[in-house]
């Protein structure tokens, strides 16, 4: 099954998409952390407003990381959307998960209590970001090392 769309494969697709969908989030996320400065007493933004703008922003930029990593694989196009799928659901994932305890304005550590979401949650969200690009590194130095040294 051919899942590219004319010379992009589906997986730099969903990178590019996810990292403007995140670096948006980013700039919102900032005007909201902006509001809390101005408008606060102390001038400070709820921590989780804080952890939501930063890790937004950072993970708008490993998008493009899985982007040009897919660039350079040799994988097929099923198993490259996985191998880049699957790291960008758990960013967006961590990132409304931040939003949430922001708008509730929790303030205490997410990992306080123990639950599926703070043992088995980051078990897989581990697996997933760790396994999706190390698939595609490993294809990439696969490809560098045989084909272009």
């Amino acid at each position: 099954m051919n899942l590219s769309c004319h010379q992009y494969a589906l997986a730099e697709i969903i990178s590019v998409i996810s990292c403007g969908v995140l670096f948006m989030i980013g700039l919102l996320t900032g005007v909201w952390k902006y509001y809390h400065i101005m408008n606060t007493p102390n001038h400070q933004a709820p921590i989780y407003v804080n952890i939501a703008h930063r890790a937004a922003l950072m993970y708008a930029f490993a998008c493009l990381i899985l982007k040009e990593f897919v660039r350079w694989s040799t994988l097929s196009d099923t198993i490259e959307f996985f191998a880049t799928g699957v790291p960008i659901f758990f960013f967006l994932t961590a990132v409304m998960t931040y939003i949430y305890l922001g708008f509730s304005n929790h303030t205490d550590n997410q990992f306080e209590k123990r639950n599926l979401i703070t043992t088995w949650g980051m078990y897989f969200l581990i697996l997933g970001e760790i396994g999706g690009f190390g698939t595609l590194l490993f294809s990439a130095l696969k490809n560098i090392t045989f084909n272009i040294l």
